[in-house]
């Protein structure tokens, strides 16, 4: 339910009281006594549905944009008349009102912005060096992205230019400040005595997980957005806390940073497909979500051209998606690829050593590490594999055993494949 309150231009008491009466609402009037450019104030309750037809009716009644008008979310109505209103005003969303008011919060303002960018990219980048995914979701709830995303699809839905600009604006500064803060920040760790020497950020998983986008990112940037749009449009801005967690767009802006630093252009694109895929699907799928909701803008000279705002921006995001859903696709086929390839070289090294030629002399398979990531199979480098086998002190081992893995792995996956055996003595008892 909400309450509003509306100054009464002088001369439209008349009619504004009549809208209110026609629209079948209970209202209390007060004599204002201040400034003469009013000459009453009247408070009614309305549910938040309610509130963006009663304020049209009440524009034309005489009541204009210079007027105040108040709208507050009371804690609780005692009333059995309201049900009345709640079945006359039956739905969910807010009011286009409310919604560009919660659109402009979102877009805070530059200072705020940017402390809040700054501080979370800090915080991504340490909890990507310590490989702590709770410091990592901790900058999640901290970074300001997700909110520039929301207020931009609102002010293009409502053909408000100066919000939808903003929120743009915010978005891409935004993302290219916390690459640079996540590259400045690596460069300065990278030489100091609070990293280990030599670490390839490559070998934490905090980082690599951010460097393998695949379709599920795209699916999950898309659900996020909807999610997003949602808590905006039945005023649940709590929920955002839960979809800017999900969405993590600072953490792969800071894990691109890292990749500059430590000289990784393939960390360092990764990573930025990532983020780009997902805010450009934030975007797309909270501007439709909110066009399909029903918003407009108030002025009705004005729809048409927040229709065509609306349908080339949608244009404009669905193509760059799907350009760099290239990427995806490719990154997606190449984890699968990895994957299969693993899975044989394993059951094959397995294999090799049941057999009695190995067997009967005594030599036992300890184990089997596969270096075979995405980026290496784009790339057409050869598969990395390392064989560790047990042998009895003073057993002789045959010289081929690497030649025979290599041979019988290639024939296998049909990739170039390098093999390494190390050795251990071993005993066993009994």
């Amino acid at each position: 339910m909400r309450l509003v309150q509306v100054l009464i231009p002088a001369g439209k008491r008349q009619p504004v009281l009549a809208a209110l009466d026609e629209e079948g609402i209970d209202y209390a009037v007060w004599d204002e006594t201040g400034r003469r450019d009013f000459e009453a104030l009247v408070q009614f309750p309305v549910p938040p549905i309610g509130v963006e037809p009663v304020l049209e009716r009440l524009r034309k009644a005489g009541v204009s944009e210079n007027t105040y008008t108040i709208v507050l979310a009371p804690e609780t109505v005692v009333s059995k008349r309201i049900e009345t209103l709640k079945r006359r005003y039956s739905g969910t969303r807010i009011s286009r009102e409310e919604l560009t008011e919660r659109a402009e919060n979102l877009a805070p303002e530059t200072s705020t912005y940017l402390a809040f960018l700054i501080l979370s990219t800090v915080i991504a980048t340490g909890g990507l060096l310590l490989d702590s995914a709770a410091t990592i979701i901790g900058a999640m709830v901290v970074a300001p992205l997700m909110g520039p995303a929301i207020s931009a699809s609102v002010g293009t839905v409502l053909d408000n230019r100066k919000l939808a600009s903003r929120g743009i604006r915010l978005q891409a500064g935004g993302l290219l400040l916390a690459i640079a803060i996540g590259a400045l920040l690596g460069t300065l760790l990278r030489e100091s005595i609070l990293l280990p020497p030599g670490l390839d950020i490559r070998e934490i998983s905090q980082v690599a997980e951010r460097t393998s986008p695949n379709f599920l990112s795209l699916f999950l940037a898309l659900g996020s957005g909807i999610a997003g749009a949602i808590s905006i449009i039945r005023g649940a801005g709590s929920a955002l806390v839960g979809v800017a967690i999900a969405i993590a767009l600072v953490p792969p802006a800071a894990t691109s940073g890292l990749g500059i630093a430590w000289g990784l252009p393939g960390v360092a694109i990764a990573a930025a497909v990532l983020v780009l895929v997902n805010l450009l699907a934030v975007n797309v799928s909270a501007l439709i979500m909110l066009w399909v909701s029903g918003f407009r803008p108030a002025e009705a000279e004005a729809i048409g051209h927040a229709r065509s705002s609306v349908i080339l921006r949608a244009v404009f995001l669905v193509s760059a998606i799907a350009l760099l859903s290239i990427a995806l696709g490719l990154v997606t086929y190449a984890s699968f690829q990895t994957t299969v390839v693993e899975q044989e070289i394993n059951a094959e090294i397995v294999s090799m050593f049941q057999e009695p030629e190995y067997d009967e002399i005594g030599l036992t398979l300890e184990g089997v590490a596969v270096d075979y990531r995405p980026a290496a199979l784009l790339l057409g480098e050869p598969v990395q594999v390392s064989v560790l086998v047990g042998r009895s002190a003073g057993q002789e081992v045959p010289p081929d055993i690497a030649r025979k893995a290599n041979t019988r792995l290639t024939e296998a996956t049909g990739e170039d494949i390098e093999v390494r055996v190390g050795f251990v003595e071993s005993q066993r008892f009994p």
